[in-house]
């Protein structure tokens, strides 16, 4: 067994919960729905040109989607999936190059809402470019930053939900948190912080994360039509902010070329800054390079 993947089962055993990941998934996909806006399919990869701005923001509709209209669509649909696996997710960037998607979780609430000065400040200085997942309740304990690291072209801001909750119109849980339980939940949950980023960014978000990035497939399809993609990851990459900065670097220097990989920027005083540090390094000495979600899907 590689180092990479007892680091991964380490996660799955039980540290999963200090952060919002759940256990390592590689599986790729994307779907639509219709009567609905639906994103984009990703059909290209690509890494950031230094100074560039944020790409074109999700497609917009004729007329908004309404509460009522995934209720009346969805509100009956029976879920057959739960987990990481529904056909709408994104897992993996469409390439097999050496390009590496980071991603970062801000969780915001219970699920803590620190921030990590030393990892962002280590992106910075090496122009490296991520994805930054923020929940609602982040955003409003940590306002001065957030507005800071949305004026930054380094870096993209997603939608990490407004509670922190798994996606579910059932109530399943997920790490002993709570899921949504209704289409109507599934609604506010992602459209509560889509909201609020729209109108702190001007534009509305591409991409969403749930709390656990645990959802069924109804729920998958639903965040489709709000026109975002359910983005999960291929790597785990600080087992939910519980790994050493050891565990970080072997699993995140290990990541194959298309990999998402996950990690966390609310817990500053876990392994991750340190662990990214090292691992970043040794990637970029092999080749590879870095991507926000939006310059790599199209």
């Amino acid at each position: 067994m590689t180092p990479s993947r007892r680091a991964v089962l380490a996660a799955m055993a039980g540290g999963a919960l200090a952060g919002c990941a759940g256990p390592q998934s590689t599986v790729n996909g994307s779907a639509s729905v219709t009567g609905f806006p639906s994103a984009p399919a990703a059909i290209a990869t690509g890494s950031r040109t230094p100074g560039s701005s944020p790409s074109a923001t999700a497609p917009s509709a004729s007329r908004a989607v309404t509460r009522a209209d995934i209720v009346a669509r969805y509100g009956h649909a029976v879920p057959h999936t739960w987990g990481f696996e529904a056909p709408a997710v994104v897992h993996a960037l469409p390439t097999t190059g050496r390009v590496i998607a980071l991603t970062f979780d801000a969780c915001g609430g219970p699920g803590g809402s620190g921030y990590d000065r030393a990892l962002i400040d280590f992106l910075r200085r090496r122009d490296i470019p991520a994805t930054l997942f923020i929940n609602s309740r982040w955003v409003d304990a940590n306002p001065a930053i957030f507005r800071r690291l949305a004026a930054e072209p380094l870096f993209e801001i997603a939608n990490h939900g407004t509670r922190h909750r798994p996606l579910s119109v059932t109530g399943r849980s997920a790490y002993g948190i709570p899921g949504t339980r209704s289409a109507a939940e599934v609604y506010d949950e992602i459209s509560g912080n889509q909201t609020k980023l729209t109108r702190l960014l001007g534009t509305p978000p591409r991409f969403f994360r749930s709390g656990t990035a645990y959802c069924d497939d109804v729920a998958a399809r639903i965040v489709t039509a709000l026109g975002e993609r359910f983005v999960s990851f291929s790597v785990n990459g600080d087992g939910g902010a519980t790994f050493t900065p050891e565990q970080v670097r072997t699993t995140v220097a290990a990541a194959p070329g298309g990999s998402i990989v996950i990690c966390h920027m609310n817990h500053p005083r876990g392994g991750t800054a340190r662990g990214i540090t090292a691992a970043v390094p040794q990637l970029l000495a092999t080749g590879h390079s870095f991507t926000r979600l939006s310059d790599a899907l199209h």
